[in-house]
């Protein structure tokens, strides 16, 4: 029997069970639905944009490696000699997104949190967009610097407080995971060239589904050659467990011998790289999964806004805010008792107050199961209070304004 913990932690404990468990229905957390997913159910709550995770040819290139390899290297890559199979790795990935070098890491965070721990300094402001992810601001921490929050995509806002802190870094994702919405990447570039300023953009979900060959978003708008970094998550569209960020050689020469999470972690094994490797090669050969991709995003956000959902969404990403966590609750065991399956997101994912579920659609999606989905939408709006909620209302609001 494990010893009884001591009452600062017990009390964190009951804390959370008091806030997140007890207030709901089914007594678990709101992102813990009723049920799983049955047979038949529609599910939207993967990041498997390109439906590639199921792919044959990376399940037999993770196989033969499995097959064939010897006692694998089980220690940090900071050991690990020019010519292995993360550096191969990372010199064709590298190639692909169109920069001269890149840095494998064990996922996105370690890739965010190590990237701004060594780039950043005590002092130094980073310009970070409110609504970017949890693991830049945890980097900006650990580099011991100042966060200077921006209003989202405000990129005035972001050059007036670069006029009163002064030079530093500026950071935001190019496409946003909560709500689905863009970045203005261009004046994002421009502002911080103006003041040379470092630039970091998290690709995470726009890297397999935007750009040439699916390059990501800067790559689709030629700004490639502006930024500094580039980082991502490579378990959305690659479908793996693993980061990357891309960089100049000369940056990627030090960073595993400064970043931490480099150091202090064990790098990815062999099979892991060679199903990274055969992704590259499927995602860069799938522009017909992305046409379709795009295509159905489309039908499904004007689906929704012809139901008058408020939605931000100018990609495969689409949320339903219904604000309360009250309302999510109602709002997610409606789509569940449809066989419909989103993910909730609230805080701290989330401003409080302003919860969501979320739909991720992927290329592999029928016709029939998004107007399936969007006949659902359209049963439930009565029973989930939709035209009360303040997102609703906003939209009434600006339709009437226009």
């Amino acid at each position: 029997m494990s010893p009884k913990l001591p009452d600062f932690v017990d009390k964190k404990l009951k804390a959370l069970e008091e806030e997140s468990f007890k207030p709901r229905k089914n007594g678990k957390p709101l992102v813990v639905g009723n049920k799983p997913p049955g047979p038949g159910a529609v599910v939207l709550q993967s990041n498997d944009y390109l439906n590639v995770s199921n792919h044959p040819d990376i399940f037999s290139e993770q196989i033969r490696v499995l097959e064939n390899i010897g006692k694998e290297m089980v220690m940090s890559a900071v050991f690990l000699y020019e010519g292995s199979e993360k550096s191969v790795f990372e010199k064709s990935i590298a190639e692909y997104a169109g920069f001269e070098n890149a840095v494998l890491c064990q996922s996105g965070w370690a890739a965010n949190v190590g990237l701004l721990q060594v780039i950043a300094d005590a002092g130094i402001p980073v310009y970070i967009d409110m609504y970017a992810h949890m693991s830049l601001l945890e980097g900006i921490k650990a580099a011991g610097a100042l966060a200077v929050p921006f209003r989202h995509n405000d990129i005035g806002h972001m050059e007036r407080l670069i006029q009163q802190h002064g030079q530093g870094i500026t950071i935001l994702d190019s496409l946003y995971s909560t709500m689905g919405d863009i970045a203005p990447l261009r004046d994002f570039i421009e502002v911080t060239e103006r003041y040379g300023c470092v630039s970091v953009v998290d690709e995470s979900h726009s890297l397999g589904g935007y750009g040439y060959k699916g390059a990501g978003l800067v790559d689709e708008l030629g700004l490639t050659d502006r930024v500094h970094f580039i980082t991502a998550s490579l378990a959305k569209a690659f479908a793996g467990r693993a980061g990357i960020i891309f960089s100049s050689s000369y940056f990627a020469k030090y960073f595993p011998y400064m970043a931490y999470p480099a150091i202090f972690s064990s790098t990815l094994l062999p099979h892991e790289i060679a199903g990274l490797q055969a992704t590259l090669k499927v995602i860069s050969e799938a522009d017909d999964r992305r046409v379709r991709l795009h295509e159905i995003a489309k039908f499904f956000r004007e689906g929704l806004d012809a139901l008058d959902y408020n939605i931000a969404s100018q990609s495969y990403i689409v949320s339903i805010e219904s604000g309360l966590e009250s309302d999510t609750e109602t709002l997610r065991d409606a789509l569940e008792e449809n066989n419909v399956f989103g993910s909730v997101f609230l805080a701290p994912a989330t401003p409080k107050n302003r919860s969501l579920v979320r739909f991720s659609l992927h290329s592999g999606m029928s016709t029939a199961e998004l107007e399936y989905v969007l006949e659902v939408c359209e049963k439930i709006r009565d029973k989930t209070g939709m035209w009360n909620w303040k997102s609703t209302k906003k939209k009434v609001l600006s339709t009437k304004g226009a």
